[in-house]
């Protein structure tokens, strides 16, 4: 392997929506949808490349009926405000009305100072302002406020899901005004469904960048981008400015399809590093959701001279990145 570009992927064969955080103990978490959709399962590595050999402790299971019983996707594990928490979204059934499913989001919490040990209790539904289709939440602090990011239907916009943001007054309740920060728009976030959903957020430069991903979950699935001024009203849908094209996308020429449902983390000696899932082949027998294939993969990635990051292109399986991505 390049020492400049360490990771091989698959990182961590079919694992969707991917989620790593490196903790102050050094020690990468991660949480990922299973393809049965079942389960939250959690595992912890001191490499990134660890996480494959890594054991996954099982830390919840869905119900036997209720809101919480069927298709539980993308939890995220968080440390906030001394605790770990879980976001993830869970619905009553895995049909859907309308095209869509009826996913809300939900919250777990661990008050251990190691989250494989202790009790994971159900903080319930994070409420917002419509009951409606609602997922992919993801949390972050700045200037002393924690934020919360995810994607929803408004029952009065056309399409699956936009972006929105707010406040929180705890790691589980909104708390002031939620914002609509990006609605399907372009070409490119539409494609089979009207889709921005997967936010994920990079504090660096002077900004805070959010990376979301469009269109249907096959080859047609890519990432764009969000960014604002750290010190502007983070509330404020003026203060965020949207990427015109996607960030990253599809690689027919790497066998690599669908890239998206992104995170970040820093590699082992602190440079950035692109968390994402995608196939290794395009053609998918029935509905994509439940193609199990889509594998979590890693790549470092580097920055452009306006201060944007440069993720290049989804790299091939099995062998290094350094060739491609644009040099820095």
């Amino acid at each position: 392997m390049n020492d400049n570009q360490p990771y091989v992927n698959p990182l961590v064969e079919q694992r969707a929506d991917p989620w790593i955080y490196k903790h102050s103990d050094g020690l990468y978490y991660f949480s990922a949808s299973v393809p049965e959709y079942d389960r939250i399962e959690i595992r912890r590595s001191a490499t990134l490349q660890g996480l494959a050999e890594a054991e996954p402790l099982t830390v919840w299971h869905k119900h036997e009926r209720g809101p919480l019983s069927a298709n539980i996707w993308a939890p995220e594990i968080h440390f906030t405000q001394g605790k770990w928490y879980i976001y993830f979204a869970a619905a009553r059934t895995a049909e859907t009305q309308e095209g869509l499913f009826d996913h809300r989001m939900y919250v777990l919490e661990n008050a251990s100072a190691d989250p494989f040990e202790g009790e994971w209790v159900e903080k319930g539904q994070v409420v917002t302002a419509w009951e409606s289709f609602a997922l992919d939440a993801t949390t972050f602090e700045h200037n002393g406020k924690l934020y919360y990011v995810w994607a929803q239907k408004d029952p009065a916009i056309p399409g699956n899901s936009n972006l929105y943001i707010s406040e929180m007054s705890n790691p589980w309740t909104l708390t002031g005004p939620q914002s609509m920060i990006s609605t399907p728009e372009y070409d490119w976030e539409i494609i089979g469904f009207k889709v921005n959903e997967g936010p994920a957020v990079l504090h660096r430069g002077g900004r805070i960048l959010i990376s979301y991903s469009a269109s249907a979950t096959d080859h047609h699935y890519c990432m764009g981008l969000l960014y604002a001024d750290d010190d502007a009203d983070l509330l404020d849908p003026a203060s965020w400015t949207k990427s015109p094209l996607p960030v990253f996308a599809t690689s027919e020429e790497n066998g690599q399809y669908g890239p998206g449902h992104n995170s970040f983390t820093v590699s082992e000696d602190g440079r950035d590093v692109l968390i994402y899932h995608a196939r290794n082949y395009k053609e998918i027998t029935g509905d994509p959701l439940y193609d199990p294939n889509r594998h979590t993969r890693a790549q470092l990635f580097g920055w452009q001279p306006n201060g944007l990051p440069d993720f290049g292109v989804p790299v091939p399986d099995g062998k290094d990145s350094k060739s491609q991505t644009a040099s820095r």
